[in-house]
């Protein structure tokens, strides 16, 4: 059984558009609790492939991808700069492309 958050966080994460990210802190607080983060960090690591969310359009509060190298980071990457997301000398996804008009 999911709670009403979990379905939330669901129903945020694909709406990401295209070309757009988000981070964890935001989704939780559209979500309704703005201390979950790290909630949503694990509904997508357990949920992304079977309810086919676009995990990789969220990222962390400073814009970086969260992943490790060689543990999924440069496909994260791939699949962003695919969407023509941007990256400046730092790694950090250009703040532009931030999505802010998620509604829940």
């Amino acid at each position: 059984m999911t709670t009403l958050f979990y379905q939330r966080v669901k129903y945020i994460i694909k709406r990401i558009p295209k070309g757009k990210v988000a981070t964890y802190g935001q989704i939780a607080s559209l979500a309704g609790n703005h201390r979950a983060a790290r909630q949503v960090a694990w509904i997508l690591h357990s949920s992304s492939e079977k309810e086919d969310l676009p995990w990789h359009r969220v990222v962390n509060s400073h814009g970086e991808i969260s992943l490790k190298p060689r543990r999924g980071y440069e496909v994260q990457k791939a699949l962003l700069r695919k969407e023509r997301i941007e990256f400046d000398e730092n790694d950090i996804a250009q703040s532009q492309k931030i999505y802010t008009k998620v509604k829940s």
